[in-house]
């Protein structure tokens, strides 16, 4: 459809029909969230920002014409509610909030490391939590990863930094790579449900996932040559992976630039590594995850 590296999320779902479709968007009102819902909501989904702040979220959610429920992801108690919740069918997922680079280690309620708790097991939980619902009708999940999955894989011996020393960029990969491979894992699992689940690298862009970086990141990012994306550009990959007629029946894949992305081995500018596409590790996460959120879905 000629999509590219400025195509936007407006022009993703031009011309698309989202009625009667039901959205659900983390940190839907913030960041990339913000466009993404938009366009959704546009195309006239009925959409649901997930938030942890849910005021700051009623401009927008008026705007737009959704819904606003609270979700924090770092905190298991917060997803289990969510999901009790929700009633009816769900038709697209969007596991888009995220937190990145967070200086110091932290961990979560459960005893996980922040990132990996925030970024991976909310959306876990949540998913799994919403696995009937998403099995009504069939569904898309959008994993929200990124470039940085190339930073690190999961170290599935040490996945809390007990051992290492904490690196935040080393501890935010390791979270984007269990993105990829949650929408593996998934796929696996649930396609015979309808349910597929892509990941995605939405590009360099300025929002507030930037809040931990020292002052003046994103000038010597841009200075490397390494071209930032607008958020509604940002957007785009996320849209398209919810919603292109190109996606119907698949799933377990990456998307950079509103496109699949190459397998790489080594750590190139552009790509998914390996790693993160491998069946093997998908089945050890998701046996972790489980294992960490307490819950099952039968399968």
């Amino acid at each position: 459809m000629g999509f590219n590296f400025h195509s936007t999320a407006q022009d993703v779902v031009a011309g698309l029909d989202l009625t009667g479709q039901r959205v659900i968007v983390t940190g839907g009102a913030s960041g990339i969230g913000i466009p993404t819902s938009r366009a959704l909501a546009g195309a006239g989904a009925q959409v649901t920002l997930a938030v942890r702040n849910p005021a700051a979220a009623q401009a927008l959610a008026a705007e737009i014409g959704a819904d606003v429920r609270q979700l924090d992801l770092a905190d298991l108690t917060s997803v289990d509610a969510f999901t009790r919740a929700w009633d009816g069918p769900l038709h697209i997922l969007v596991n888009n909030a995220g937190i990145m680079a967070t200086p110091e280690l932290e961990l979560s309620p459960e005893g996980f490391e922040l990132q990996f708790a925030t970024n991976h097991l909310g959306h876990f939980a949540l998913t799994v939590g919403l696995h009937g619902a998403l099995a009504a009708e069939g569904a898309r999940v959008v994993s929200v990863s990124s470039r940085a999955h190339l930073r690190s894989p999961v170290v599935f011996d040490d996945v809390n930094f007990a051992f290492r020393d904490y690196d935040p960029f080393a501890a935010y990969g390791q979270s984007k790579t269990a993105n990829v491979l949650f929408a593996v894992g998934a796929t696996e699992r649930w396609a015979r449900d309808g349910i597929y689940a892509n990941a995605l690298m939405p590009g360099g862009i300025a929002t507030n996932l930037q809040r931990h970086m020292p002052p003046g990141y994103l000038d010597r990012v841009r200075d490397t040559g390494f071209a930032l994306k607008s958020p509604e550009q940002g957007a785009a990959t996320s849209v398209y992976v919810a919603t292109s007629p190109d996606l119907e029946g698949i799933g377990g894949r990456y998307y950079e630039d509103v496109a699949e992305a190459y397998v790489v081995d080594r750590r190139e500018e552009l790509g998914v590594a390996r790693y993160a596409l491998d069946p093997d590790n998908a089945d050890r996460l998701w046996a972790l995850s489980e294992a960490a959120v307490k819950r099952q879905v039968e399968v």
